[in-house]
Protein backbone atom coordinates (compact mmCIF):
# COMPACT_ATOMS: atom_id res chain seq x y z
CA UNK A 1 0.00 0.00 0.00
CA UNK A 2 1.55 3.59 -1.21
CA UNK A 3 1.14 6.78 0.38
CA UNK A 4 -0.82 7.97 -1.77
CA UNK A 5 -3.52 5.28 -1.57
CA UNK A 6 -4.37 6.51 1.77
CA UNK A 7 -3.49 10.50 1.60
CA UNK A 8 -6.53 12.69 2.34
CA UNK A 9 -7.60 14.64 -0.19
CA UNK A 10 -6.72 18.36 -0.63
CA UNK A 11 -9.62 20.85 -0.55
CA UNK A 12 -8.56 21.89 -4.43
CA UNK A 13 -10.24 18.12 -4.87
CA UNK A 14 -13.65 19.36 -3.78
CA UNK A 15 -16.79 20.08 -5.81
CA UNK A 16 -18.01 23.53 -5.95
CA UNK A 17 -20.99 22.54 -7.25
CA UNK A 18 -22.40 19.96 -4.95
CA UNK A 19 -20.01 16.84 -5.39
CA UNK A 20 -17.81 17.26 -3.04
CA UNK A 21 -17.83 16.62 0.99
CA UNK A 22 -19.89 20.38 2.60
CA UNK A 23 -19.39 18.88 6.08
CA UNK A 24 -21.94 20.25 8.79
CA UNK A 25 -22.63 23.50 6.04
CA UNK A 26 -26.12 21.68 4.86
CA UNK A 27 -26.59 21.24 1.28
CA UNK A 28 -24.77 22.97 -1.63
CA UNK A 29 -25.93 26.05 -2.93
CA UNK A 30 -26.53 24.64 -6.39
CA UNK A 31 -29.60 22.37 -6.98
CA UNK A 32 -28.53 20.94 -10.47
CA UNK A 33 -26.50 18.10 -9.83
CA UNK A 34 -28.19 16.91 -6.69
CA UNK A 35 -31.47 16.81 -9.14
CA UNK A 36 -29.26 14.87 -11.40
CA UNK A 37 -27.94 12.60 -8.74
CA UNK A 38 -31.79 11.98 -7.41
CA UNK A 39 -32.85 11.17 -10.89
CA UNK A 40 -30.17 8.50 -11.45
CA UNK A 41 -30.76 6.93 -8.03
CA UNK A 42 -34.27 6.46 -9.18
CA UNK A 43 -33.00 4.63 -11.79
CA UNK A 44 -31.37 2.40 -9.98
CA UNK A 45 -34.26 1.83 -8.19
CA UNK A 46 -35.95 0.32 -11.04
CA UNK A 47 -33.08 -1.88 -12.27
CA UNK A 48 -32.59 -3.23 -8.88
CA UNK A 49 -36.75 -4.33 -9.40
CA UNK A 50 -35.94 -5.36 -12.56
CA UNK A 51 -32.67 -7.76 -11.09
CA UNK A 52 -35.01 -9.11 -8.23
CA UNK A 53 -37.61 -9.81 -10.50
CA UNK A 54 -35.32 -11.72 -12.77
CA UNK A 55 -33.73 -13.66 -9.98
CA UNK A 56 -37.08 -15.23 -8.78
CA UNK A 57 -38.13 -15.91 -12.14
CA UNK A 58 -35.00 -17.50 -13.69
CA UNK A 59 -33.15 -20.10 -12.68
CA UNK A 60 -31.37 -23.42 -13.37
CA UNK A 61 -35.26 -25.11 -13.76
CA UNK A 62 -36.92 -23.66 -16.40
CA UNK A 63 -40.13 -22.49 -15.09
CA UNK A 64 -42.68 -19.90 -17.26
CA UNK A 65 -43.52 -16.49 -15.56
CA UNK A 66 -47.25 -17.06 -15.53
CA UNK A 67 -46.39 -20.22 -12.99
CA UNK A 68 -43.33 -18.20 -11.26
CA UNK A 69 -46.90 -15.63 -10.45
CA UNK A 70 -49.31 -18.15 -10.07
CA UNK A 71 -46.92 -19.60 -7.28
CA UNK A 72 -46.34 -15.91 -5.80
CA UNK A 73 -49.89 -15.79 -5.26
CA UNK A 74 -51.42 -18.25 -5.59
CA UNK A 75 -49.52 -21.22 -4.18
CA UNK A 76 -51.02 -24.55 -4.52
CA UNK A 77 -48.20 -26.70 -2.56
CA UNK A 78 -46.83 -27.89 -5.81
CA UNK A 79 -42.92 -28.89 -6.59
CA UNK A 80 -42.86 -25.57 -8.81
CA UNK A 81 -44.71 -23.57 -5.25
CA UNK A 82 -41.65 -25.01 -3.41
CA UNK A 83 -39.09 -23.91 -6.01
CA UNK A 84 -39.98 -20.22 -6.23
CA UNK A 85 -41.16 -19.81 -2.43
CA UNK A 86 -38.79 -21.77 -0.49
CA UNK A 87 -35.93 -21.51 -2.36
CA UNK A 88 -35.51 -18.77 -4.95
CA UNK A 89 -37.93 -16.18 -2.49
CA UNK A 90 -34.91 -16.54 0.41
CA UNK A 91 -32.11 -16.31 -1.97
CA UNK A 92 -33.32 -13.36 -3.23
CA UNK A 93 -34.07 -11.66 -0.33
CA UNK A 94 -30.81 -12.83 1.13
CA UNK A 95 -28.99 -11.77 -2.21
CA UNK A 96 -30.42 -7.72 -1.68
CA UNK A 97 -30.13 -7.80 2.36
CA UNK A 98 -26.17 -9.35 1.68
CA UNK A 99 -25.47 -7.15 -1.61
CA UNK A 100 -26.41 -3.89 -0.12
CA UNK A 101 -24.71 -4.49 3.44
CA UNK A 102 -21.23 -5.30 1.06
CA UNK A 103 -21.75 -2.35 -0.54
CA UNK A 104 -22.39 -0.22 2.56
CA UNK A 105 -19.59 -1.38 4.31
CA UNK A 106 -17.17 -1.22 1.12
CA UNK A 107 -17.84 2.81 0.92
CA UNK A 108 -17.49 3.01 4.89
CA UNK A 109 -14.26 1.37 4.40
CA UNK A 110 -13.12 3.77 1.56
CA UNK A 111 -14.25 6.75 3.52
CA UNK A 112 -12.39 5.70 6.93
CA UNK A 113 -9.25 4.55 5.15
CA UNK A 114 -8.95 7.30 2.73
CA UNK A 115 -8.04 4.43 0.25
CA UNK A 116 -9.61 3.83 -2.56
CA UNK A 117 -8.74 0.37 -3.14
CA UNK A 118 -10.04 -0.55 0.53
CA UNK A 119 -13.37 -3.28 0.64
CA UNK A 120 -14.61 -4.91 3.52
CA UNK A 121 -11.61 -7.79 4.00
CA UNK A 122 -9.21 -4.87 4.76
CA UNK A 123 -10.10 -4.64 8.48
CA UNK A 124 -9.43 -8.87 8.94
CA UNK A 125 -13.38 -8.89 9.04
CA UNK A 126 -13.99 -11.77 6.29
CA UNK A 127 -10.89 -13.09 7.77
CA UNK A 128 -12.30 -13.57 11.18
CA UNK A 129 -15.31 -14.85 10.36
CA UNK A 130 -13.85 -17.67 8.10
CA UNK A 131 -10.90 -18.36 11.01
CA UNK A 132 -13.45 -19.04 13.40
CA UNK A 133 -16.07 -21.10 10.95
CA UNK A 134 -12.91 -23.65 10.50
CA UNK A 135 -12.08 -23.38 14.03
CA UNK A 136 -16.12 -24.79 15.04
CA UNK A 137 -15.67 -27.57 11.94
CA UNK A 138 -12.26 -28.66 12.44
CA UNK A 139 -12.06 -28.64 16.47
CA UNK A 140 -16.35 -29.15 17.45
CA UNK A 141 -17.36 -30.80 14.65
CA UNK A 142 -20.08 -28.26 13.51
CA UNK A 143 -21.47 -28.49 9.91
CA UNK A 144 -24.75 -27.19 9.51
CA UNK A 145 -25.33 -23.28 8.94
CA UNK A 146 -27.37 -22.88 11.64
CA UNK A 147 -24.17 -24.05 14.03
CA UNK A 148 -21.67 -22.07 12.66
CA UNK A 149 -23.57 -18.91 11.84
CA UNK A 150 -22.60 -17.59 14.97
CA UNK A 151 -19.11 -18.31 15.15
CA UNK A 152 -18.46 -16.43 11.81
CA UNK A 153 -20.37 -13.45 13.51
CA UNK A 154 -18.46 -13.24 16.77
CA UNK A 155 -15.09 -14.02 14.38
CA UNK A 156 -15.44 -10.98 13.05
CA UNK A 157 -16.17 -8.68 15.52
CA UNK A 158 -13.37 -9.96 17.78
CA UNK A 159 -11.02 -9.08 15.18
CA UNK A 160 -12.47 -6.29 14.49
CA UNK A 161 -11.91 -5.47 17.85
CA UNK A 162 -8.00 -6.42 17.55
CA UNK A 163 -7.47 -4.31 14.73
CA UNK A 164 -8.42 -1.15 16.39
CA UNK A 165 -6.50 -2.24 19.13
CA UNK A 166 -3.07 -3.06 17.34
CA UNK A 167 -3.88 0.22 15.37
CA UNK A 168 -4.16 2.30 19.06
CA UNK A 169 -7.02 3.14 20.49
CA UNK A 170 -6.18 6.52 20.49
CA UNK A 171 -3.66 6.59 17.26
CA UNK A 172 -5.89 4.89 15.20
CA UNK A 173 -4.63 6.79 11.88
CA UNK A 174 -6.19 5.18 8.64
CA UNK A 175 -2.85 3.88 8.04
CA UNK A 176 -2.56 2.28 11.02
CA UNK A 177 -5.86 0.83 10.97
CA UNK A 178 -5.07 -0.59 7.38
CA UNK A 179 -1.71 -1.99 8.27
CA UNK A 180 -2.95 -3.55 10.98
CA UNK A 181 -6.09 -5.38 9.19
CA UNK A 182 -3.22 -6.59 6.30
CA UNK A 183 -1.20 -8.11 8.84
CA UNK A 184 -4.21 -9.77 11.37
CA UNK A 185 -5.98 -11.01 7.79
CA UNK A 186 -2.16 -12.80 6.84
CA UNK A 187 -2.08 -14.64 9.56
CA UNK A 188 -5.41 -15.44 10.00
CA UNK A 189 -5.91 -16.96 6.63
CA UNK A 190 -2.73 -18.98 7.54
CA UNK A 191 -4.48 -20.57 10.10
CA UNK A 192 -7.42 -21.13 8.06
CA UNK A 193 -5.29 -22.98 5.32
CA UNK A 194 -2.96 -25.23 7.81
CA UNK A 195 -6.05 -26.40 9.51
CA UNK A 196 -8.43 -27.11 6.62
CA UNK A 197 -5.50 -29.15 4.87
CA UNK A 198 -4.62 -31.23 8.06
CA UNK A 199 -8.66 -32.08 7.99
CA UNK A 200 -9.97 -33.02 4.81
CA UNK A 201 -13.49 -32.95 6.83
CA UNK A 202 -13.32 -29.56 6.93
CA UNK A 203 -12.26 -28.64 3.89
CA UNK A 204 -14.92 -30.68 2.53
CA UNK A 205 -17.61 -28.58 4.63
CA UNK A 206 -15.48 -25.14 3.78
CA UNK A 207 -15.42 -25.24 0.33
CA UNK A 208 -18.45 -23.78 -0.49
CA UNK A 209 -18.62 -21.67 2.06
CA UNK A 210 -15.51 -19.67 0.66
CA UNK A 211 -16.20 -19.13 -2.20
CA UNK A 212 -19.42 -17.10 -1.37
CA UNK A 213 -23.00 -18.61 -2.25
CA UNK A 214 -26.01 -17.72 -2.02
CA UNK A 215 -27.49 -21.60 -2.56
CA UNK A 216 -28.04 -22.22 0.95
CA UNK A 217 -30.29 -19.49 2.01
CA UNK A 218 -33.41 -19.93 4.28
CA UNK A 219 -36.07 -17.66 5.94
CA UNK A 220 -34.38 -18.55 8.99
CA UNK A 221 -30.78 -17.27 8.05
CA UNK A 222 -32.09 -14.20 6.88
CA UNK A 223 -34.58 -13.79 10.33
CA UNK A 224 -30.73 -14.53 12.43
CA UNK A 225 -29.22 -12.09 10.47
CA UNK A 226 -31.55 -8.90 9.77
CA UNK A 227 -31.34 -7.43 13.51
CA UNK A 228 -27.71 -6.85 13.04
CA UNK A 229 -28.07 -5.74 9.07
CA UNK A 230 -30.89 -3.23 9.97
CA UNK A 231 -28.75 -2.10 12.76
CA UNK A 232 -25.29 -1.44 10.06
CA UNK A 233 -27.45 0.03 8.14
CA UNK A 234 -28.98 3.07 10.49
CA UNK A 235 -25.80 3.32 11.95
CA UNK A 236 -24.24 4.03 8.57
CA UNK A 237 -26.66 6.38 7.32
CA UNK A 238 -25.78 8.31 10.47
CA UNK A 239 -21.72 8.48 9.37
CA UNK A 240 -22.90 10.16 6.06
CA UNK A 241 -21.94 13.48 7.54
CA UNK A 242 -18.90 13.40 9.84
CA UNK A 243 -17.61 10.55 7.00
CA UNK A 244 -17.70 13.90 5.10
CA UNK A 245 -15.83 15.69 7.67
CA UNK A 246 -13.27 13.20 8.02
CA UNK A 247 -12.73 13.12 4.10
CA UNK A 248 -11.45 16.88 4.18
CA UNK A 249 -8.27 15.46 6.56
CA UNK A 250 -7.94 15.05 9.89
CA UNK A 251 -7.05 18.81 10.99
CA UNK A 252 -9.87 20.23 9.05
CA UNK A 253 -12.40 17.64 10.45
CA UNK A 254 -11.47 18.83 14.52
CA UNK A 255 -11.51 22.27 12.86
CA UNK A 256 -14.99 21.88 12.03
CA UNK A 257 -16.05 19.92 15.42
CA UNK A 258 -15.74 16.60 14.22
CA UNK A 259 -14.78 13.65 16.77
CA UNK A 260 -12.49 11.35 14.47
CA UNK A 261 -12.47 9.12 17.57
CA UNK A 262 -15.92 8.50 18.01
CA UNK A 263 -16.80 8.19 14.10
CA UNK A 264 -14.11 5.47 13.42
CA UNK A 265 -15.06 3.62 16.23
CA UNK A 266 -18.82 3.83 14.96
CA UNK A 267 -17.95 3.26 11.27
CA UNK A 268 -15.77 -0.01 12.52
CA UNK A 269 -18.97 -1.44 14.07
CA UNK A 270 -20.79 -0.59 11.32
CA UNK A 271 -18.51 -2.35 8.62
CA UNK A 272 -18.23 -5.47 11.40
CA UNK A 273 -22.36 -5.40 11.65
CA UNK A 274 -23.03 -5.33 8.13
CA UNK A 275 -19.60 -7.78 6.17
CA UNK A 276 -19.75 -9.76 9.26
CA UNK A 277 -23.42 -10.45 8.94
CA UNK A 278 -23.12 -10.91 5.52
CA UNK A 279 -20.26 -12.82 5.44
CA UNK A 280 -21.60 -15.23 7.98
CA UNK A 281 -24.98 -16.11 5.41
CA UNK A 282 -23.44 -16.02 2.30
CA UNK A 283 -19.76 -16.66 2.83
CA UNK A 284 -16.54 -14.15 2.09
CA UNK A 285 -18.39 -12.61 -1.48
CA UNK A 286 -15.21 -10.33 -3.09
CA UNK A 287 -15.50 -7.59 -4.97
CA UNK A 288 -19.33 -6.22 -4.36
CA UNK A 289 -17.46 -4.07 -1.52
CA UNK A 290 -14.87 -2.89 -3.92
CA UNK A 291 -16.30 -1.96 -7.21
CA UNK A 292 -19.83 -0.59 -6.60
CA UNK A 293 -18.22 2.49 -4.50
CA UNK A 294 -15.76 3.24 -7.21
CA UNK A 295 -19.02 3.07 -10.18
CA UNK A 296 -20.72 5.15 -7.66
CA UNK A 297 -18.37 7.67 -6.76
CA UNK A 298 -18.35 8.59 -10.75
CA UNK A 299 -21.76 9.36 -10.42
CA UNK A 300 -22.14 11.14 -6.74
CA UNK A 301 -19.01 12.91 -6.71
CA UNK A 302 -17.38 12.18 -3.11
CA UNK A 303 -20.47 13.25 -1.30
CA UNK A 304 -20.73 10.50 1.83
CA UNK A 305 -25.03 11.20 1.66
CA UNK A 306 -25.24 10.43 -2.24
CA UNK A 307 -22.74 7.54 -2.09
CA UNK A 308 -24.23 5.59 0.72
CA UNK A 309 -27.80 5.32 -0.67
CA UNK A 310 -26.23 4.64 -4.32
CA UNK A 311 -23.95 1.83 -3.09
CA UNK A 312 -27.18 0.56 -0.71
CA UNK A 313 -29.35 -0.30 -4.13
CA UNK A 314 -26.65 -0.76 -6.88
CA UNK A 315 -24.40 -3.58 -5.11
CA UNK A 316 -27.11 -6.23 -5.05
CA UNK A 317 -27.99 -5.40 -8.33
CA UNK A 318 -24.62 -6.70 -8.96
CA UNK A 319 -25.10 -9.84 -6.58
CA UNK A 320 -28.16 -10.75 -8.04
CA UNK A 321 -27.44 -10.34 -11.21
CA UNK A 322 -24.13 -12.56 -11.01
CA UNK A 323 -26.16 -15.28 -9.01
CA UNK A 324 -28.48 -15.37 -12.12
CA UNK A 325 -25.97 -15.42 -14.46
CA UNK A 326 -24.06 -18.02 -12.50
CA UNK A 327 -27.18 -19.99 -12.72
CA UNK A 328 -28.28 -19.65 -15.94
CA UNK A 329 -24.68 -20.38 -17.67
CA UNK A 330 -24.11 -23.63 -16.06
CA UNK A 331 -28.08 -25.30 -16.33
CA UNK A 332 -29.13 -27.45 -15.06
CA UNK A 333 -25.72 -26.71 -12.81
CA UNK A 334 -24.56 -23.51 -11.01
CA UNK A 335 -21.66 -20.87 -10.85
CA UNK A 336 -20.94 -20.08 -7.07
CA UNK A 337 -22.29 -16.31 -7.02
CA UNK A 338 -18.50 -15.46 -5.68
CA UNK A 339 -16.88 -16.97 -8.35
CA UNK A 340 -19.15 -15.17 -10.88
CA UNK A 341 -18.31 -11.65 -9.37
CA UNK A 342 -14.50 -12.74 -8.87
CA UNK A 343 -14.89 -13.21 -12.53
CA UNK A 344 -16.52 -10.42 -13.60
CA UNK A 345 -14.88 -8.23 -11.27
CA UNK A 346 -11.21 -8.58 -11.71
CA UNK A 347 -11.77 -7.04 -15.42
CA UNK A 348 -14.09 -4.09 -14.68
CA UNK A 349 -11.90 -3.53 -11.73
CA UNK A 350 -8.66 -3.18 -14.06
CA UNK A 351 -10.74 -0.72 -16.28
CA UNK A 352 -11.96 1.63 -13.28
CA UNK A 353 -8.00 1.48 -12.22
CA UNK A 354 -6.97 2.67 -15.37
CA UNK A 355 -9.53 5.84 -15.12
CA UNK A 356 -7.39 7.79 -12.42
CA UNK A 357 -10.49 10.16 -12.18
CA UNK A 358 -12.51 7.23 -10.46
CA UNK A 359 -10.35 6.38 -8.13
CA UNK A 360 -9.52 9.26 -6.39
CA UNK A 361 -11.51 9.65 -3.02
Amino acid sequence: MTAAAVEAPQAKDTDPHGGGPDGPSGPPPCTRRPLTRAGGLLLSVLLLMLVTAASIALGAKSIPPGEVWNSLVRPTGSDIDVVVRELRVPRTLLGLLAGSALGLAGALMQALTRNPLAEPGLLGVNAGAAAAVVSAMAFLGIGSFHGYVWFAFLGAAAVSVLVYALAGTRSATPVRLALAGTAVTAALYGYVNAAILLDTAALDRMRFWTVGSLASARMDTIVQVLPFLVAGFVLAALLARPLNAVALGDDTARALGARLGNTRIATMTAVTLLCGAATAACGPVVFVGLIVPHLVRSITGPDMRWILPYAFVLAPVLLLGADVTGRLVAAPSELQVGVVTAVVGGPVFIGLVRRRRMVQL
